[in-house]
């Protein structure tokens, strides 16, 4: 078992799912009609609405908790920075490079691994292409010999 999942901020935000996990929205919206305005927000035209969910105003300070004992803000650096973050396979999990529509240089080991990403976007974007348009990719060569 981790030790987050064993942490105080953990236990705590457990407990708070027992004592809310069978409250009814209905009853939540009817006790506080600001219930939307407080629990959403708004960025340019996108509305990130989480009213509609088991929150109270104990839930988003235990989350917060949690994710400060998780030492997030630090792996959220390390992930913008190209560290290997992915334990698994020992390596950089580059999400942010392939979202890099500026296209600055993003380092993985002292390398810009944008020239990469960008040629592997290309070829999808040409596979993708033929595949809305029902163009068929020309045969390798070595398929066209007798």
């Amino acid at each position: 078992m981790s030790s987050l999942t064993t942490s105080t901020a953990w236990t705590a935000l457990k407990s708070h799912h027992d004592e809310t996990k069978n409250i009814l929205l209905r009853d939540s919206f009817n006790a506080d009609k600001n219930r939307h305005s407080k629990f959403s927000l708004r960025f340019n035209d996108i509305l990130f609405d989480y009213s509609k969910n088991r929150i109270t105003d104990q839930t988003l300070p235990l989350l917060i908790n949690l994710a400060q004992h998780a030492g997030l803000k630090e792996k959220i650096k390390a992930m913008f920075c190209g560290a290997k973050i992915n334990n698994t396979e020992h390596r950089s999990v580059l999400h942010t490079a392939l979202r890099n529509r500026s296209n600055q240089p993003v380092y993985v080991d002292g390398q810009d691994v944008m020239p990469q990403i960008n040629s592997v976007l290309a070829k999808m974007r040409t596979f993708s292409t033929r595949v809305r348009t029902g163009v068929r990719p020309p045969l390798p060569p070595m398929l066209l010999k007798h």
